[in-house]
């Protein structure tokens, strides 16, 4: 076999012939670079593409958004949620509110700052930007397909719980018209 050298890589030592990693590989350096992508439009606004993940959730939820609920939505362990709050609450994006009827749970409200923060973030122009190689067939096809991976990851994850976000785009768009 001849060796196949890139950018002084030897490639014949990081090549598979397990196509299903390959393009789990392919998925996951996608979604990593869309993520620096987004990291970078947001840096102006001093928040994270988690940070903006979670305001959105907040907004998306509205009054009854707790941290569990907020761990479900982004799939994420509570834990992880639970620190990233913590941040979030030192930087004055969001406050928790224990007003709730059981004394040891807790609301999450974003602030006039994370308010602020949140409709910056709505610009999503990275993601408009990326997303523009594709037709909307494309798109189409592509999200029927992540849907089907997604559902059948959290299925494998033990995750028994449908997400209600985000909705199929014709679905979306029946519920603004």
């Amino acid at each position: 076999m001849d060796t196949l050298v890139k950018n002084g890589v030897n490639m014949n030592s990081m090549l598979s012939t397990d196509q299903d990693y390959n393009l789990w590989v392919l998925l996951r350096q996608t979604r990593d670079a869309m993520v620096k992508a987004r990291e970078r439009e947001l840096e102006k606004y001093g928040i994270s593409s988690i940070q903006a993940a979670v305001l959105f959730t907040i907004q998306a939820i509205g009054a009854e958004a707790t941290p569990a609920e907020i761990s479900r939505r982004l799939v994420r362990e509570p834990h992880s949620v639970s620190g990233l709050l913590n941040r979030m609450e030192k930087q004055r994006l969001i406050t928790r509110v224990k007003d709730l009827p059981k004394r040891n749970m807790v609301r999450v409200v974003m602030t006039d700052k994370g308010k602020e923060a949140y409709e910056q973030s709505t610009k999503r122009l990275s993601m408009h930007e990326t997303m523009s190689v594709l037709s909307e067939a494309e798109r189409n096809q592509m999200w029927g397909y992540l849907e089907r991976l997604r559902d059948k990851a959290m299925k494998l994850a033990g995750i028994g719980y449908e997400l209600p976000f985000p909705p199929h785009w014709s679905d979306a768009d029946e519920e603004l018209s």
